[in-house]
């Protein structure tokens, strides 16, 4: 007999159950379906650590189908369409997650699994736990399915409804992916200023030798007794060091110039409008977006505001990049991983003002002259 009473406990126990188990499916398909590229890197990192080589070329594909397949099954548990199919294929999936995320609690291998894409950091073994919790409701809705009445078993209503749910993601997932995401989770957003908080809590201490004795003195600086003519032709300078403990910065990429010289800081704290275009490999970077890009580097010239690229191919690639499409501007060096977390693009471009991130653009919706226009801080503005 179904108890799919309303008096009865298990009834409201089943339901919770199963709009619960919907609702974070479609949550989990929608944060990654947001960004469906740093998805693909995630993916890249599990097949990459698993040995499963053969599909790295598709990632991307990978991908849109473990993000489709969560949103049509969390839709069907949410609305009960084809309701017995979607409980069991629902069971196949969370086994497979909870025994990959168990093997990589275990060793340690992917840092950051992106079940929730970049909204909801979980560690490895919060990720197993919370896989264990899933799919403990997922085998209790199994147990007591004969308690769910479904829907009428019609399917062309039910097939319609899924198709067209999962075209229209279908459409969000691919405007993610050819702009930039509708929302960035990450910290590399508009409107954060990439300045640090607290310089002013920086001490710098320098240490001083006794030349005569050998003893060694350690002061803050500037106080020591540097305008003391004796003491200081008693004294030696040996060396210095920056306590930075108490100043929270807000990135720790490394951008190097052709001598090794870190110049993050002067590129993005800096206190006028900068341009940067950014390409974590230019051999695979879109033409278009060059074309553009050098487009713009002539029109901002004119109003004395420099570009300048930063990307993780070698010297080599940055000469043969600037000669092909006469991007003739100041290049940097810098981490391939952190440069694909800054911007889902190849290349991308991103415009700050004093430190302040104003604008991204994706190589799709690269700006024309005109458009950039009113971002631009000029003498004649």
């Amino acid at each position: 007999m179904k108890t799919d009473d309303p008096k009865g406990i298990l009834f409201y126990l089943l339901r919770y159950a199963r709009i619960l188990l919907g609702l974070v499916f479609i949550f989990s398909a929608i944060v990654k379906g947001i960004d469906p590229l740093g998805t693909s890197y995630r993916v890249e990192d599990y097949l990459s650590n698993f040995g499963w080589a053969f599909l790295m070329p598709h990632t991307l594909l990978v991908s849109y189908v473990v993000i489709l397949s969560e949103f049509l099954l969390g839709i069907a548990f949410l609305f009960k369409l084809f309701f017995k199919k979607a409980m069991w294929l629902m069971l196949l999936m969370l086994s497979f997650f909870t025994v990959l995320t168990f093997f990589d609690a275990l060793r340690n291998m992917v840092p950051d699994c992106g079940c929730f894409g970049d909204a909801i950091k979980l560690s490895n073994w919060a990720t197993f736990y919370k896989n264990i919790v899933l799919i403990s409701l997922n085998i209790f809705v199994v147990v007591n399915a004969r308690r769910i009445v479904p829907r009428p078993p019609r399917f062309f209503p039910q097939f319609f409804s899924l198709l067209i749910a999962g075209v229209i993601f279908l459409g969000f997932i691919n405007y993610n992916l050819n702009h930039l995401p509708v929302i960035d989770f990450r910290n590399w957003k508009t409107g954060e200023d990439m300045k640090p908080i607290g310089l002013d809590k920086e001490k710098a201490y320098v240490t001083y030798q006794n030349k005569a004795t050998g003893q060694t003195k350690e002061f803050l600086f500037p106080n020591f007794p540097w305008k003391d003519s004796t003491w200081m032709s008693k004294w030696k300078f040996v060396g210095q060091r920056v306590d930075d403990s108490r100043v929270q910065r807000k990135y720790d990429l490394v951008v190097e110039d052709s001598l090794g010289n870190n110049k993050a800081s002067s590129i993005f704290e800096n206190p006028g409008t900068q341009f940067i275009l950014f390409s974590y490999n230019l051999n695979l970077g879109n033409v278009k977006g060059f074309q553009e890009a050098s487009t713009l580097v002539s029109y901002l010239k004119s109003k004395n505001i420099s570009m300048v690229l930063i990307t993780a191919s070698d010297w080599t690639e940055i000469s043969r990049i600037e000669n092909r499409y006469h991007l003739k501007i100041p290049a940097f060096l810098a981490d391939e991983t952190e440069l694909k977390a800054i911007i889902r693009s190849n290349p991308g471009l991103m415009l700050m003002k004093n430190g302040v991130i104003i604008k991204k653009w994706h190589y799709n919706d690269f700006p024309y002259t005109e458009k950039v226009q009113k971002y631009l801080v000029s003498p004649e503005h």
